[in-house]
């Protein structure tokens, strides 16, 4: 399924494939961070697919206790997250669902992810996969 996004000002716009069905919740303490609520809401791209056709958004490299390097793209205007992809040669981004125009039409997350950093007040998600780690 084609996929068109933007950030809130609309300074980033950008397009993608992906699989309805296929998203994902993260409960992990650096997502909580980085998006300011529960948790995160994603959906990976069809490798290849991913376009900015608008506007250039800032790229903030998070490194993970395992050394692993994670880049994080926002807008610089108005701090809208829109990705994270592999620090050097990416080919799948985790497109943040919220700045999907079809987000809708995706359907339900397949799995959530860390649900033992869960806040106790979130639901489960029904019929969603449950990893208390990494997928």
């Amino acid at each position: 399924m084609k996929v068109d996004g933007r950030c809130h000002c609309g300074a980033i716009a950008f397009e993608a494939e992906v699989t309805p069905g296929s998203g994902m919740v993260c409960h992990c303490a650096d997502c909580q961070t980085l998006t300011g609520s529960a948790f995160r809401a994603n959906i990976q791209s069809i490798p290849g697919t991913f376009r900015i056709r608008r506007g250039e958004p800032k790229v903030y490299i998070k490194v993970a206790d395992s050394g692993a390097r994670r880049a994080h793209a926002f807008c610089p205007n108005c701090g809208t997250p829109i990705y994270a992809t592999a620090a050097e040669n990416p080919t799948r981004y985790s497109l943040r669902i919220g700045t999907l125009t079809e987000r809708a039409a995706l359907g339900g997350p397949a799995r959530e992810i860390w649900t033992k950093r869960r806040l106790a007040w979130v639901p489960r998600v029904a019929g969603a996969a449950q990893s208390d780690g990494q997928p």
